[in-house]
């Protein structure tokens, strides 16, 4: 390595790498936040790092914008940036559309720097197991955004289903079965139609999904089970790629 004189400290930098540093920061906070919540749920447990994630969580997030409004110039209404309360309907369902595709893109990149660094049997393990954290989280999330009860049954899960980050970059539908089940199918996958264009097989996720759906239904209502209808690389019908059924059990 080229010997070089480095800069004593961040004022003397220039002014791309000074840039630089402002985006790493944002990135070493992400990960702390993501150590710490990692470290919170070793220590505590799942359900109590989700309780402490949301007050940690809320606080942070008001200090940090207050800071960056403060710095950056910008204004703040009912605890949001106001540019965001001034945008439209569809503008805002544009960013968030924007937003959940990110989520994917962020979940995908992971899965394939884990592929390329230690093959497809890791990858398919570390995705697996986030999933065990992603989904229940998400679901809390979800209950606790409608204030839903602690037990809110089938149609407390179709209304978190609709209201997953999924539902806003996927095609889904709902198939009633009878009071007490129902059958929820993705008819459309962003990630599967990707491999599709591509001309690849589908992606083998049901090892996944069976994780993902079983513990977001439980974390909705304990009592709801989930079966697995079909999920790659089981065979299925060209109208959906994956299917699940959601039953309330007494």
């Amino acid at each position: 390595m080229e010997n070089k004189l480095l800069p004593e400290n961040f004022a003397a930098l220039e002014h791309d790498d000074l840039v630089r540093a402002v985006m790493e920061g944002f990135r070493r906070t992400l990960a702390h936040y993501a150590f710490w919540f990692r470290e919170v749920e070793h220590q505590l447990g799942m359900t109590e790092s989700f309780k402490i994630e949301a007050e940690a969580g809320d606080l942070f997030g008001k200090i940090m914008l207050k800071r960056l409004a403060d710095i950056l110039g910008f204004d703040i209404e009912n605890g949001v940036p106001k540019a965001l309360n001034d945008k439209s309907n569809e503008e805002l369902l544009a960013l968030l559309k924007g937003a959940s595709v990110n989520w994917l893109v962020n979940d995908g990149v992971w899965f394939q720097a884990v592929e390329n660094s230690c093959g497809m049997d890791y990858a398919k393990r570390c995705n697996d197991t986030a999933w065990t954290r992603l989904s229940p989280y998400e679901a809390t999330r979800i209950k606790m955004f409608f204030g839903m009860p602690e037990k809110p049954g089938l149609a407390g899960l179709k209304t978190a289903l609709n209201f997953r980050l999924y539902a806003m970059i996927n095609e889904q539908s709902f198939e009633e079965l009878d009071e007490t089940s129902f059958i929820f199918r993705m008819n459309q996958c962003r990630v599967q139609n990707a491999r599709k264009r591509k001309g690849l097989a589908d992606y083998p996720c049901k090892s996944g999904g069976l994780v993902e759906y079983t513990t977001f239904a439980r974390t909705i209502d304990p009592r709801i089970t989930t079966e697995c209808i079909g999920c790659p690389p089981d065979k299925h019908p060209a109208e959906w790629f994956c299917a699940w059924k959601f039953t309330l059990e007494d």
